[in-house]
């Protein structure tokens, strides 16, 4: 039978989901503005090499699958971070100064969230965390194949 997770177990579980939800969103909107899937942007779709609109989705779409799959986390998330502190501040900062008056809270809220999954990391389920495992048990496995030091075989050179 399954048990729940415990309270020290699931704070990390969060992040995971935290991380997956953001990357996803993030995706679809990149998407979105590239070839009007999963919906129709409210401007044009773009191309990915106009610039910024375009480069801008096409980052948007690749880091954001990178970073809900956990892969590469926390490089995508400081360029999305940044990305999207770039669109705040050229695109809707210019209308207002506050975010709520210029339209410009989905940049502000994904800048930010992108930051904390920066520092925190991508959680415990991640492709990362994967490859950190398997790297681990890989190096582990190949200390314990190596002969010791206090073997008894002679070696080379010191008979």
């Amino acid at each position: 039978m399954s048990r729940m997770p415990d309270s020290r177990s699931l704070p990390p579980i969060a992040l995971s989901l935290y991380r997956i939800v953001i990357g996803f969103l993030m995706a679809g909107h990149g998407a979105s503005t590239l070839t009007g899937f999963p919906v129709k942007p409210t401007g044009p779709t773009l191309s990915p090499t106009t610039w910024p609109g375009g480069v801008a989705a096409a980052l948007q779409l690749v880091f954001g699958l990178l970073v809900m799959i956990g892969l590469g986390t926390r490089v995508c998330a400081v360029i999305l971070s940044g990305t999207m502190a770039y669109a705040y501040f050229s695109v809707h900062q210019k209308h207002a100064l506050l975010p709520m008056a210029n339209g410009g809270e989905p940049a502000a809220l994904f800048s930010w969230s992108f930051l904390v999954i920066a520092i925190i990391g991508a959680g415990p389920v991640a492709v990362d965390a994967l490859l950190a495992r398997s790297r681990s048990d890989h190096a582990e496995s190949a200390r314990s194949t190596r002969p010791s030091r206090s073997s008894s075989a002679t070696v080379p050179g010191t008979d």
